[in-house]
């Protein structure tokens, strides 16, 4: 009896990473995520090190559309609705809010990559599966040490749309609650807004 080869199928060795994935010693600083060749889309800072957002889901989509589309209508002429852009809070912190509100005097140049947290005055994050511990609890903590004065927090309630409203409390630097509103939302700061959150029904 002769002994036959026997052909193995190795793996295939993964393909190498690219450099960028690996952080320096003291982590990423804030103008790194202008700098990194081949970095993803909407690439955040936390902490110093780099996070990954997921595909968008429908219900994600269709919140910002309509939370966006009303901040829009009732923001007054010296402020600005921005959807999606990064905000610098500090050396090791750049995160993406979902939408933010700029002040008046906001520096605002045509090919800025970033906002300064001095110039926002409301940060939106609309809760993701894979975001819910960064959106309802990091986040917070960083946009109130920065001093933004107001934060919104948009989870999705069967559908519908369920706004956690925060203002900063400027004797402890952190969040204190507003108001949770499900089927209107209705605020006289940063300005008067009024909001029909059963519209997303109808996008």
């Amino acid at each position: 009896m002769t002994a036959e080869a026997v052909s193995i199928d190795m793996p295939e060795k993964p393909p190498s990473l690219p450099d960028w994935v690996f952080p320096p010693p003291e982590g990423f600083v804030a103008e790194d995520l202008d700098h990194i060749p081949g970095l993803p889309a909407h690439t955040e800072l936390i902490d110093g090190s780099l996070v990954f957002v997921s595909p968008q889901r429908d219900f994600h989509t269709s919140a910002l559309y309509l939370l966006e589309k009303a901040l829009r209508g009732s923001v007054p002429s010296d402020h600005r609705v921005r959807r999606e852009m990064s905000v610098r809070l500090s050396a090791t912190q750049r995160p993406e809010p979902d939408l933010i509100i700029l002040g008046p005097g906001a520096r605002i140049q045509p090919d800025a990559t970033f906002y300064d947290a001095d110039d926002v005055l409301l940060a939106v994050e609309v809760v993701s599966p894979d975001s819910r511990v960064r959106d309802r609890e990091r986040k917070p903590v960083l946009y109130a040490r920065a001093g933004i004065p107001y934060f919104w927090r948009v989870e999705n309630a069967e559908g519908q749309l369920m706004v956690h409203v925060y203002a900063l409390e400027p004797s402890t630097g952190s969040y204190a609650v507003a108001g949770i509103f499900h089927d209107r939302l209705k605020v006289p700061v940063p300005f008067a807004i009024d909001i029909d959150l059963t519209e997303i029904d109808q996008l």
